[in-house]
C-alpha cells in the first residue's frame, strides 16, 4: 500500500509542479509573456489585444487498431463517463466486486484464454488504451466519494514531447469496504503509453505497459435474508455470510489485505514497430521548415508482447461445512489456509505485410501476416508449456469520402495448442446523410477452444472434468444509428457452449443455444428543458438453457438539462433502471464465475436513483443518490428493502454518490 500511496503523490505533484512552472496557470503563462516583449519594447504604447487561442487545445485519440480518431467526450448526462460499472451491468454490492453484463454478449475471442473474466471491466486493457495527438500538455484528476468509504482516485496526463512523439499515462485506485463483512475491494490500474512517428513519416512505433492488480474480498452472500428487514440489521455488517465470516471487520479504506476472495495480477509489454516502403514528398514551409509528405505503398510491421498473468483464491479461515458443500473439498480439521493458483507466462512475436491499393488512401489496404506464440503455465500439478502459430489477414476500405467502410478479417490457428480455432468478422458500414445517419451489418463466426479454467490441468477445475469439444459462435445483426433513434439487431447462435452447471462442476451444452436480441434508444425532447432518454433492450433464449438473461432491460432518465449562466452545463433529475425478473446467476467466489441455476427468480423492484451532473469550464461534478428504491417503513424509516445482484448476494442500501474531475491544459 506505502507504493500505491507514493505513487498518487508523486503523480499529483508532478501534476502540480508542471503547472506551476508559471505562477497563476495557463492566462499568467501566456501574460507573462506578453508583458515580457512589451517591457523590452520601450516603443509600445497602451494595451494589447489578447488572443483567445492562446489557451486553446486541440486533441484527439484512436485506438491500436482503428482508424478514425475521436475527440473527447465533455458530456454530464450520462454516469457511463465517470463511474466503471456500465449501467446495464449486474455488479456484487459495491464498486470493484465482481459483475456480469445484464445484455448477453458472446466472448469471440479465438485462441489461448486463461477464463477469468468477472473483473474484466475493472482492468485497463491493450485494446482499450489510446494513443493521442493534442498540440498542449494535457492532464486530469479525478476523485469519487460513496457512502461506506468507498473512493476512486483517476490521474492522466498525455503530451506531444515534440510534432511526431506523444507519450502519456494513465493511473486509478478503486477502494470500496463495502456494506457486508468481508467485501472489501482494491484495485490499482497503470498504464503508460507512447507512440512516435519518423521525420521522414516512414517509420512508427506504438509502446504500451500496463499492469493491473485486482483484490476482491469474497463472502459468498448472506446465510439468511430475513436479516435484511430485521430492525436489528441495520448496521449490515451484523448478518452472517457464508465465507469470510470469521475475518476481523476492517473498513479501512486505505487496507490491501485479502484474507478470503480473490488476487489477480496481470503485466503486459507491448511493442509495435513498422517502416513504409511508397512515395516520398514535401512541402516547403519556409526557408528553413520543410513538412515532409509520405505515401505508403508497403508496410512491414513487427508486434512484440510480453504478458505474465497470475490468478489466485485464498481463504485463510475456511469453513469446511461450506467447501464440501459447495466445492466437494475435504478440509481439514482444524482447517489450513486455503489457497488456488494458476500462474501464466505468454510471449508473442507477429510479422505481417500490408499493402495499400490507394497510395493517398491510407484507410484502405491489404494486411497479411503470422504469430508464434509460447505460453507457460504454472499449474496444480507442475509447469506446462504450450504454443500456437497463428495466420491471420484482413481487408479494411474506408472510402476517402467517409461514407462506405468495409472490413474483412480472420485468424485460423494452424498448429499447437489451439489447432483449428478460428475467428472471421466481416462487417460493412453505409453513412447516409446528416439527417439519416449510417447502418451497419456485421458477422462474426468463431470457432474457439474452452477456455483453460475448463481444462482438468487447471488448479480451478476442482473436479477434474475436461471440456473438449471447440465452442462455435455465430453471431450476426444490424444497426442504425440517427439523430431520431439508435436501433439494433443481434443474433447468436452458439454451440457447445462450456459453463459450470454448479459451483465448481464443468458441463457443454449438447444443444444449439439461441440468443435473439432486438434494442432500441431514444431521446424525446419534451420541452425547451426537459429530456426524457430511453434504452431498452429485448432478448429472448431457450429458458433451459445455461445462458440467463432477462427478456427485458431498460434504462430510463428524466433530466431537466441546459446551458447557464454561460459556462454551466447541467443534467439534473432521475434514473430508473429496470428488468424483468429472470433466473439469475449464481456466483462461485473460488473460481470467479457467475453459473446458472434454474431455482430461484430474481424479482427485483425498480433501481431508482436521483441526480446531479454538471460541468463549469474544465471542471465537471456529480452528486447521486442511488437506490432510493431501497426506502422502507415497516420497521421504522430506513433504506433497508435491498434488491439482488444474485440469488444470495444483495445489493446496497441508499448510496450517495460524490464525484469531480478537473482537466488542465498546461
Amino acid at each position: 500500500m506505502n507504493k500505491i500511496v507514493f505513487t498518487f503523490i508523486f503523480i499529483i505533484a508532478a501534476l502540480q509542479s508542471y503547472g506551476q512552472q508559471f505562477p497563476g496557470g495557463i492566462r499568467n503563462k501566456i501574460g507573462n509573456i506578453k508583458n515580457n516583449a512589451a517591457s523590452q519594447d520601450t516603443t509600445k504604447k497602451g494595451f494589447e489585444q489578447r488572443d483567445d487561442l492562446a489557451d486553446s487545445i486541440t486533441i484527439s485519440y484512436r485506438y491500436m487498431d482503428q482508424l478514425r480518431r475521436y475527440t473527447l467526450d465533455s458530456s454530464v448526462n450520462d454516469i457511463d463517463n465517470y463511474f466503471p460499472v456500465p449501467t446495464d451491468y449486474m455488479y456484487l454490492g459495491n464498486n470493484g466486486a465482481a459483475a456480469t453484463s445484464l445484455i448477453f454478449t458472446p466472448f469471440t475471442k479465438a485462441g489461448w484464454d486463461a477464463g477469468f473474466h468477472a473483473f474484466d471491466i475493472y482492468r485497463f486493457t491493450l485494446e482499450q488504451s489510446k494513443f493521442y495527438k493534442t498540440t498542449r500538455p494535457f492532464s486530469l484528476i479525478g476523485y469519487q466519494l460513496a457512502a461506506g468509504k468507498e473512493q476512486m482516485v483517476m490521474a492522466q496526463h498525455t503530451q506531444n514531447i515534440k510534432p511526431n512523439f506523444n507519450a502519456g499515462f494513465d493511473y486509478r485506485l478503486i477502494n470500496a469496504p463495502g456494506f457486508f463483512v468481508n467485501q472489501n475491494n482494491n484495485h490499482n490500474n497503470v498504464r503508460f503509453f507512447a507512440n512516435y512517428q519518423g521525420k521522414r513519416k516512414r517509420y512508427n512505433s506504438f509502446l504500451v505497459l500496463l499492469n493491473n492488480t485486482i483484490r476482491a474480498s469474497e463472502n459468498g452472500g448472506i446465510r439468511n435474508d430475513s436479516f435484511l428487514l430485521s430492525p436489528n440489521y441495520k448496521d449490515r455488517f451484523g448478518v452472517d455470510v457464508n465465507i469470510g465470516n470469521d475475518n476481523k471487520f476492517n473498513q479501512n479504506p486505505f487496507s490491501t489485505t485479502i484474507r478470503t476472495g480473490n488476487i489477480y495480477k496481470d503485466f503486459t509489454f507491448f511493442l509495435r514497430q513498422s517502416y513504409d516502403i511508397g512515395q516520398k514528398d514535401s512541402i516547403a514551409i519556409n526557408d528553413s521548415t520543410t513538412d515532409y509528405l509520405f505515401y505508403p505503398r508497403l508496410r512491414l510491421q513487427h508486434s512484440f508482447s510480453y504478458n505474465t498473468n497470475k490468478y489466485t483464491f485464498v481463504d485463510a479461515v475456511p469453513d469446511p461445512a461450506i467447501y464440501q458443500k459447495w466445492y466437494n473439498i475435504l478440509m481439514p480439521l482444524p482447517p489450513d489456509t486455503l489457497q488456488i493458483t494458476d500462474k501464466w507466462t505468454i510471449l508473442e512475436n507477429d510479422f505481417s505485410l500490408i499493402q495499400f491499393p490507394d497510395a493517398k488512401n491510407p484507410g484502405q489496404f491489404l494486411l497479411a501476416g503470422a504469430t508464434l506464440q509460447n505460453i507457460k503455465g504454472v499449474l496444480k500439478n507442475g509447469t506446462e508449456d504450450f504454443y500456437n502459430l497463428k495466420l491471420h489477414g484482413e481487408y479494411r476500405n474506408r472510402t476517402r469520402n467517409k461514407k462506405w467502410d468495409i472490413l474483412l478479417k480472420g485468424e485460423f490457428y494452424l498448429n499447437g495448442f489451439n489447432t483449428g480455432d478460428y475467428n472471421v468478422t466481416a462487417s460493412l458500414s453505409r453513412f447516409l446523410n446528416k439527417k439519416l445517419g449510417d447502418v451497419q451489418l456485421f458477422f462474426i463466426n468463431t470457432n474457439r477452444t474452452p477456455s483453460f479454467i475448463f481444462d482438468s490441468r487447471s488448479s480451478f477445475n476442482i473436479e477434474n472434468s475436461n471440456s473438449s469439444a471447440k465452442e462455435n459462435i455465430i453471431s450476426f445483426g444490424a444497426t442504425a444509428n440517427n439523430p431520431f433513434v439508435q436501433l439494433g439487431f443481434a443474433n447468436h447462435l452458439i454451440t457447445n457452449y462450456a459453463y459450470f452447471n454448479s459451483y465448481y462442476q464443468s458441463a457443454q451444452s449438447n444443444k444449439i443455444i439461441n440468443v435473439l436480441q432486438v434494442s432500441a434508444s431514444k431521446k424525446i425532447k419534451l420541452s425547451k428543458r426537459w429530456n426524457y432518454y430511453i434504452d431498452a433492450t429485448l432478448q429472448q433464449t431457450d429458458a433451459a438453457a445455461p445462458i440467463k438473461v432477462p427478456l427485458l432491460f431498460t434504462r430510463s432518465r428524466l433530466a431537466f438539462e441546459g446551458n447557464f449562466f454561460k459556462n454551466l452545463f447541467l443534467s439534473t433529475g432521475l434514473e430508473v433502471r429496470y428488468f424483468t425478473p429472470y433466473k439469475a446467476y449464481n456466483y462461485s467466489p473460488l473460481n470467479g464465475k457467475f453459473v446458472p441455476q434454474d431455482t430461484i427468480t430474481l424479482k427485483n423492484l425498480p433501481d431508482v436513483h436521483a441526480f446531479m451532473h454538471f460541468r463549469i469550464k474544465s471542471f465537471t461534478g456529480f452528486l447521486r443518490a442511488e437506490n432510493l428504491n431501497t426506502v422502507n417503513f415497516k420497521n421504522g424509516f430506513g433504506f433497508v428493502n435491498n434488491n439482488y445482484a444474485t440469488p444470495y448476494i444483495p445489493s446496497p442500501g441508499m448510496i450517495i454518490r460524490f464525484g469531480v474531475r478537473w482537466w488542465f491544459v498546461n
